[in-house]
C-alpha cells in the first residue's frame, strides 16, 4: 500500500519525490523504493518523523503498536496517518502516547495501485479541517475517498478494503468456467477481465442501480435468466452478504485487542 500510495501521488503529481521520505526497517525495501520512484531514504523511523510533516503509517496491524511506542518521543506536533484494519482512533492515541500529536485512521484498498482505489477517511480525528482536507484531496488522486465516522469502519473494510479480494475469486472462477467450457486460458482470462472491467464502469458512469443494469440483460427465457436464476439457488448473494459480515466481524474483532 505504501507503493501505491507514492507511486500514484507521483504520477498525479499531487506530491513530488524530492518532498517524499521513506523508511523501513528492511534496508533493501528502503532502497527499492528509492530507486523506482526518486523518493528520500531516511535512515531511521525517527529521521523521518523528524523530517517529514505527515508521516504514513503502513505497517501491518500486528507490527503497529512498536512503531508508534518508538514514535512517541518525537512525534510532538507531528501528523500520523494510519491505514491499519482494525486500529481504532482510540488505541492509536494510546499507543503513540503523545497528546500534542495528530492522529488520522484511514482505510484504502489495493485499486489505488492503478489510481481507482476508496479510502474511507475517518471523521473522529485530530486533523484541522485545512489538513483532512488536503489529505483527502491526495485520496482522491488516487480514486475516490469519503468522511466517515468511525462506527462505519467495520463495515467499510468488509465492502471496500477487503472486497477487491472477493472481486478476484469470482473472476478466477468464471475463468475457470470459460475453461471448462472449451475457451482457451488466455481467451477465457481476457474476456472475464474485461468484462467485469466494463461492468463496473457501467456502473459508475450510468449511476444506474445494478438491478436494472442486471435486467437489461437478462431476455425473457433467454440464457442470462437462467444463469442468474442458478446463482441465486445456489446462494450467491447470500455467500456475497454472509461473506461481507464474517469481514466485519473480525475487523471489529481487531479493535478489541488483549489486554497486553
Amino acid at each position: 500500500m505504501a507503493t501505491a500510495i507514492i507511486g500514484g501521488m507521483i504520477a498525479k503529481q499531487f506530491v513530488l519525490p524530492a518532498d517524499i521520505a521513506v523508511y523501513d526497517i528492511s534496508e533493501a525495501q528502503t532502497a527499492k523504493a528509492v530507486a523506482k520512484y526518486g523518493v528520500q531514504a531516511a535512515a531511521s523511523q525517527k529521521a523521518l518523523i523528524d523530517r517529514c510533516e505527515f508521516i504514513v503509517l503502513a505497517v501491518k496491524p500486528v507490527y503497529l503498536k512498536d512503531v508508534l511506542v518508538q514514535a512517541s518521543p518525537c512525534a510532538s506536533g507531528k501528523k500520523f496517518i494510519s491505514i491499519a484494519a482494525g486500529w481504532t482512533v482510540g488505541m492509536l492515541k494510546d499507543a503513540l502516547n503523545n497528546p500534542s500529536a495528530a492522529i488520522l485512521r484511514c482505510m484504502p484498498n489495493t485499486p489505488l495501485m492503478v489510481g481507482e482505489g476508496f479510502t474511507a477517511l475517518c471523521e473522529e480525528t485530530l486533523f484541522t479541517k485545512e489538513d483532512l482536507a488536503w489529505i483527502k484531496s491526495l485520496f482522491e488522486s488516487l480514486g475516490s475517498a469519503a468522511v466517515l465516522p468511525e462506527r462505519l469502519f467495520d463495515a467499510i473494510v468488509a465492502v471496500s478494503g477487503s472486497s477487491p479480494a472477493y472481486v478476484f475469486v469470482f473472476v478466477e472462477a468464471l475463468i475457470d468456467a470459460g475453461i471448462k467450457l472449451g475457451l482457451p486460458r488466455d481467451i477465457a482470462t481476457k474476456a472475464c477481465e474485461q468484462t467485469v472491467f466494463g461492468a463496473a464502469k457501467m456502473l459508475l458512469e450510468t449511476g444506474e442501480h445494478p438491478a436494472k443494469l442486471k435486467d437489461m440483460v437478462c431476455s425473457p427465457g433467454g440464457t442470462t435468466i437462467e444463469a442468474i436464476a442458478s446463482m441465486e439457488e445456489n446462494g450467491f448473494r447470500n455467500t456475497v452478504i454472509q461473506a461481507a459480515s464474517a469481514c466485519a466481524a473480525k475487523s471489529k474483532a481487531l479493535g478489541k485487542p488483549a489486554a497486553d
